[in-house]
């Protein structure tokens, strides 16, 4: 039977065990999962927060990243300005960004959802508004959803990402990890 680890992880930690190339220490998983032969399926950048799904199967983690398989998932966002319905419509059709196009978004206006502190803060201006909306995607480049919220004049202040697949955050705090179905 596979393993798999929904962690929580906190902004500012690698996507990975190790980091012994770095010159500073870096925060990385081993930090928060004591879990022998597990492994991230896909990644979650540093500066990002929220579910990163761990397998010990690698079919299973081939077929969580692989953007052939389009596994969905679906992403927190606070942009920095107010953005209207109009301004998003052109995400549920699909950019064009520096790597080519993106396949259409499925993409809400939301309130601000009740999430946990983030370490540091989300830098808070008085002049300009900030935003969260829902991006479901089904592919999974570098940076991909920063870059689409950029492209359309709003700039990812905050991106957690809740769901992978069925895999939902709901009930796993910062940091903390839980075991769940494989399927």
């Amino acid at each position: 039977m596979s393993r798999v680890i929904l962690l929580n992880k906190p902004f500012g930690v690698l996507s990975q065990f190790t980091d012994a190339k770095s010159p500073t220490p870096r925060p990385t998983l081993s930090s928060f999962v004591d879990v022998p032969g597990v492994y991230p399926a896909g990644r979650l950048d540093r500066d990002s927060e929220g579910l990163l799904v761990l397998t010990d199967d690698g079919k299973l983690q081939a077929r969580i990243a692989d953007p052939k398989n389009k596994m969905s998932k679906t992403y927190l966002v606070q942009v920095e300005g107010a953005p209207t319905d109009k301004d998003i419509a052109p995400l549920r059709e699909g950019v064009t960004l520096k790597d080519g196009p993106t396949r259409p978004a499925k993409v809400r206006l939301i309130d601000p959802p009740a999430l946990w502190e983030r370490d540091p803060p989300v830098r808070f201006r008085k002049s300009v508004p900030d935003t969260w909306i829902e991006v479901t995607i089904s592919e999974g480049r570098n940076r991909q959803v920063r870059r689409m919220t950029a492209h359309i004049g709003f700039p990812t202040l905050r991106l957690v990402r809740w769901r992978v697949g069925n895999w939902t955050l709901d009930g796993i705090e910062s940091g903390a990890w839980l075991e769940a179905n494989p399927t």
